[in-house]
């Protein structure tokens, strides 16, 4: 059973909004608030259109790129796939006053040496391409897994030269090249480990906090000192585990402590987004996008008018 706000809420809430925008209140709301994003991985059949139009109304600023209409290779949707594609999707954006905070790729850095390190590697760089087209400052990769089998420190290795050359692919952009703390790859000491090898300087982390927190129970206390020098980006999300396995639910109703991590931030003045990650595609059982995206803002927005 998933927590969700009521519908009639949800309408009560957006009708405020709109009546607020008609006013010029939104406009305001916008200056004062905090950097807030959503991953359009919470809402796979939704245009982009229909995206745009629902963050502003919401109150965000920003948005997080994890596949449009269920097509993830980001370079081949519709609206990035050619020149005078990406122009008109700027302009959108634009008119909108909205900023491209950080494209989803798939690209995955554990493999050893051979074709599909290739090419994993080639899809980081397309994405890097396509960012700097789209004024966007970060691609998101993976770290994934521990290869069985092989040393732990190899595959730390593999994943360190990874980011080092799709680092390099980035010289002369604003883009940078950002690890999610996912998979295997959530302990902090290992994270440690591997950005020491990073030379760089065009690479850091995305902390996710829920995908760390699930496997290794460590405090956001414990953890964000270790790695904020490398912490670009955040993904903000909660979850229950049952019997060990993260069912996702609305922020402050799960058991992990992604509101202790989202204060952390603020008392140390963290300038990225706030990115709401709520997985709609790959857990279809979860509440719609509509009531998730109301439902972060006014979950996370108190935090930043505490004293």
């Amino acid at each position: 059973m998933y927590y969700s706000p009521s519908r009639r809420n949800f309408l009560k809430q957006s009708a405020l909004l709109m009546a607020g925008a008609a006013t010029g209140f939104s406009g305001w709301a916008a200056k004062k608030s905090p950097k807030l994003a959503f991953s359009t991985l919470g809402c796979p059949d939704w245009n982009f259109d229909k995206i745009m139009d629902f963050a502003v109304l919401q109150g965000y600023t920003g948005l997080e790129i994890r596949g449009i209409l269920r097509e993830m290779d980001l370079p081949k949707a519709p609206i990035f796939s050619t020149v005078a594609a990406r122009q008109e999707t700027l302009r959108k954006m634009k008119d909108h006053g909205l900023s491209f905070v950080n494209l989803g790729s798939s690209s995955t850095l554990h493999f050893p040496d051979g074709a599909e390190r290739q090419k994993q590697l080639d899809d980081g760089k397309r994405f890097i391409d396509l960012a700097h087209e789209l004024n966007c400052p970060f691609i998101r990769v993976f770290p994934n897994n521990f290869i069985k089998g092989q040393d732990k420190s190899t595959t730390i290795a593999l994943i360190a030269q990874g980011l080092d050359t799709l680092g390099a692919h980035a010289k002369g952009s604003k883009v940078e090249v950002l690890l999610e703390t996912h998979g295997d790859l959530v302990h902090a000491q290992d994270l440690l480990t591997l950005m020491q090898q990073v030379s760089d300087p065009r690479t850091g982390l995305i902390w996710d906090v829920s995908n760390m927190w699930t496997v290794t129970k460590a405090a956001p206390a414990e953890v964000y000192p270790q790695l904020k020098k490398y912490i670009r980006h955040t993904h903000i999300k909660d979850a229950r585990l049952v019997n060990g396995t993260p069912q996702y639910v609305f922020l402050g109703k799960g058991e992990v402590p992604i509101l202790e991590a989202v204060d952390l931030l603020i008392k140390d003045k963290y300038r990225g987004y706030y990115s709401f990650e709520w997985e709609k595609l790959w857990h279809p059982e979860i509440a719609e996008p509509d009531l998730a995206f109301v439902d972060f803002v006014s979950a996370i927005r108190p935090r930043f008018s505490k004293k």
